[in-house]
């Protein structure tokens, strides 16, 4: 079992004989987090892998991630910008892959190429973890992008009494509805698409939501995509603000904590998707072996 935590970006399978090799492919990828959490997960499961980082040319990612294939790697993780690429270059897509329309996490297997997305249920089972109850509650999205996408399923599996969808454009807002509309029906879901302007209004949004996820990449620039008006219309002591962002307290986060509110990050998504994808290549049987919340522990001291 090798720990890398080194950031060599090129991870070569053939160099590790022996070893099953497993990868991170982004770009940047310096920064990432996925091989020290995946170290872990293998010594607490005894399994004898390597997991290294890969970073592609932005144009670049079909055929760092074939040759990363060919020289005999087993899986991995895709991470921004590529998960529409990886989508692309899985011969085989998951159900929660093809719902979520970007895959963060590939296999090999008979000499196809599977793709998967575990983000949904990476942010469930941690939300959950964390003991917010999603079941009944009122959920507010921010965003519509991809990071909004690849949690809507796993999120109205859950039958919340009302998933709201705001961003700052309606056009995108409304084709997740579209999109989502039979699942949320089976789920009797009410699910629907505001503007983020909506959300100032107090007959728009006549009342706080117990849960509020930051989908959007405003975090990363230290904004948030809530006025003053709307943080005073969706936020109460009893809600939950979630950021997908981690590793620092976002202006979202500082905003929710102004009205009472309590707050996490995205690292815990980060650590239960990371989980999610090793099962999925090492079995579904060695689930009872990884504990991702003493990983999650150690990651956050």
């Amino acid at each position: 079992m090798s720990s890398n935590i080194s950031t060599d970006l090129h991870t070569n399978p053939s160099l590790y004989s022996g070893l099953d090799v497993y990868a991170v492919a982004g770009n940047p990828i310096a920064h990432s987090k996925s091989p020290a959490i995946h170290a872990r997960f293998a010594e607490q499961a005894k399994q004898a892998m390597y997991y290294g980082r890969l970073q592609a040319d932005l144009d670049g990612f079909a055929r760092a991630a074939k040759t990363f294939f060919a020289s005999g790697g087993k899986g991995m993780n895709v991470t921004v910008p590529f998960k529409l690429d990886a989508q692309a270059l899985a011969d085989e897509l998951t159900p929660r892959a093809r719902l979520a329309g970007a895959v963060n996490t590939l296999w090999i297997e008979g000499g196809k190429i599977y793709g998967d997305n575990t983000d949904g249920a990476g942010l469930v089972r941690d939300l959950l973890a964390q003991g917010i109850v999603i079941h009944e509650a009122r959920i507010l999205l921010l965003g519509a992008g991809g990071a909004a996408r690849g949690v809507m399923g796993p999120l109205l599996e859950q039958s919340p009494k009302c998933l709201v969808i705001a961003n700052r454009s309606s056009a995108k807002a409304v084709e997740l509805v579209k999109l989502f509309a039979n699942q949320a029906a089976v789920q009797e879901v009410a699910l629907e698409s505001r503007v983020l302007a909506d959300l100032e209004d107090a007959a728009k949004t006549p009342y706080p939501f117990d849960l509020v996820i930051n989908a959007t990449a405003a975090g990363l620039t230290d904004e948030s995509p809530l006025s003053a008006s709307a943080v005073a219309n969706i936020f109460n002591p009893g809600s939950f603000a979630y950021d997908m962002v981690y590793g620092k307290t976002t202006a979202f986060m500082q905003q929710a904590l102004q009205r009472g509110a309590r707050i996490s990050d995205g690292l815990g998504m980060l650590v239960e998707q990371a989980a999610d994808a090793f099962l999925l290549w090492r079995g579904a049987e060695l689930g009872t072996l990884i504990d991702p919340r003493a990983v999650l522990a150690k990651l956050r001291s």
